[in-house]
């Protein structure tokens, strides 16, 4: 039998003997000499906030574990309520859903039940994709054909209204001499037919060649698709950071611009196999700047209708996952205005693209950009025509900070604003003004085109490629007038 221990004092032994100390020596020592015992209540007084803040802090360490331990309990109590919610909704889904009778536990049925509902919610998925384009590609069919009876509506009521004009000019040959005499009538007459008359030219639209737009289809179809490159260079510097491909149509001994031949190809629904073979040979010029030591990445601009076709976003992931070593060097662009519609779909699919494909905003309608909400989405360009950040443009479609400020604030966010179009060398020199950093243009660098060498190294790649002038090189420095000079440093 143990003996029961004698009570102690325990953990208030502290204030205990700060107490007697002060009742035995103190009390006594303040009557014969009060300086001491006041230096001594001092120093009584520091010894025990000493005693104070430690005990304050093994307090607080205990509070800190006793929080710990509860949050790894509290996760573990939802944990277990996850569980029991899903294992409820097993047994309440058994009945409709008929599950093998030899399943061995209740957490087989439950992962099959998972694999079930997310097979089913990728084929409505897939479903609802394919509508979408069918949808958007109806309403692309029906706004052209809106367009081309309100096209033929407007010129036949030019032709109704058209031999009345000719009635006045009877008298525009005979009364030449009378017009001296001080006539004004006559010349009235005259000058107002004249000022009405619309030129031929512009009321009758472009006819379509069936045949020039079959050859066109048919030099698509075969090896006519070529590949150009255009640099993008820093200011002002001129260092060429990234390249831009732009697909060329030779059809025959021409070459056409994407501005000819694009609005054929989307009349014979052809876009998305142009982007699909346009990504396949970015890829490949990526590699080979790889191979040759060059950082540069290379983008290439989508056309909207790719992001409704059904899996062509998926196709990009796959791109990246066949090819680790492209990651961040092929740049894909999209219009504003498809950045703005993105639907949930599309967001989530270019979301999990983020960090392996660059993205860059391009074809701005307006200049209101939300620099938080751009680079959310990944966005490290925005590119912007240099006459839209040179010339006055209208209310709706200039931003609501000054572009020095808008410059900046993109910057802030992590994206860099690119001038296209740049010309003339006069236009360099208020980029500089207003801190653009990168630009692209004819002034730097013409596009050149991609040897068919460089593009055929996909099916067989080359040991070790010898140096090559595809891609264009850093444009030489060009001497400047003075007057830019004298421009810059005012």
């Amino acid at each position: 039998m143990m003996t029961p221990k004698a009570p102690t004092i325990g953990p208030r032994r502290t204030p205990w003997i700060l107490g007697l100390i002060v009742v035995l020596i103190l009390v006594p020592l303040a009557i014969y000499a009060p300086l001491v015992a006041a230096a001594g209540v001092s120093g009584l007084a520091v010894v025990s906030g000493f005693f104070l803040r430690r005990r304050l802090i093994a307090m607080a360490t205990a509070q800190e574990v006793v929080s710990r331990e509860i949050g790894v309990l509290s996760q573990r109590l939802v944990k277990l309520e996850a569980v029991a919610a899903a294992l409820v909704q097993s047994r309440h889904k058994a009945h409709p859903a008929p599950i093998p009778q030899n399943a061995p536990d209740n957490a087989e049925a439950v992962a099959e039940l998972e694999t079930r509902l997310a097979s089913g919610i990728e084929e409505v998925t897939a479903e609802i994709g394919l509508l979408s384009g069918i949808v958007r590609e109806l309403a692309a069919v029906v706004s052209n054909q809106d367009g081309d009876i309100a096209r033929l509506k407007a010129d036949r009521e030019r032709a109704v209204a058209s031999p009345q004009i000719p009635t006045p000019a009877a008298p525009r040959v005979v009364p030449e001499p009378a017009a001296s005499a001080g006539e004004p009538a006559p010349p009235s007459a005259r000058l107002v037919p004249r000022a009405n008359l619309p030129p031929p030219s512009r009321v009758e639209p472009p006819p379509r060649d069936p045949a020039a737009e079959a050859a066109l289809v048919e030099a698509f179809d075969g090896e006519g698709l070529e590949v150009y490159l255009q640099p993008i260079v820093t200011l002002p510097q001129r260092k060429v950071v990234s390249y831009e491909a732009l697909p060329r149509l030779r059809v025959g001994s021409e070459i056409l611009d994407p501005e000819t031949f694009l609005p054929v190809l989307e009349r014979h629904g052809r876009t998305t196999a142009l982007d699909r073979r346009m990504l396949q040979r970015v890829a490949t010029i990526a590699r080979h700047l790889q191979g040759r030591g060059s950082s540069a990445a290379v983008g290439y601009g989508l056309t909207p209708h790719s992001l409704f076709e059904p899996g062509f976003l998926r196709s990009l992931g796959r791109l990246v996952s066949d090819g680790p070593d492209l990651a961040g060097r092929v740049v894909l662009a999209l219009p504003q205005t498809s950045w703005r519609n993105l639907d949930a779909e599309q967001a989530a699919l270019l979301a999990g693209l983020k960090g392996r494909i660059g993205f860059v905003m391009d074809r701005p309608i307006d200049l209101r950009f939300d620099a938080v909400a751009l680079a959310e989405r990944g966005i490290g360009q925005v590119k912007v025509q240099a006459v839209q950040l040179l010339r006055p443009l209208p209310r709706k479609a200039t931003p609501e900070i000054a572009l020095e400020d808008l410059v900046a604030s993109l910057a802030r966010a992590g994206i860099r604003l690119v001038a296209t179009g740049v010309e003339s060398e006069s236009e360099v020199p208020d980029l500089i003004d207003l801190d653009v950093p990168l630009a692209q243009g004819p002034v730097f660098a013409a596009p050149r085109a991609v040897r068919a060498e460089v593009l055929s190294e996909a099916s067989a790649p080359a040991p070790t490629p010898p140096p090559s002038p595809d891609p264009p090189p850093s444009p030489p420095p060009q001497r400047r007038p003075f007057r830019d000079f004298l421009r810059r440093a005012s």
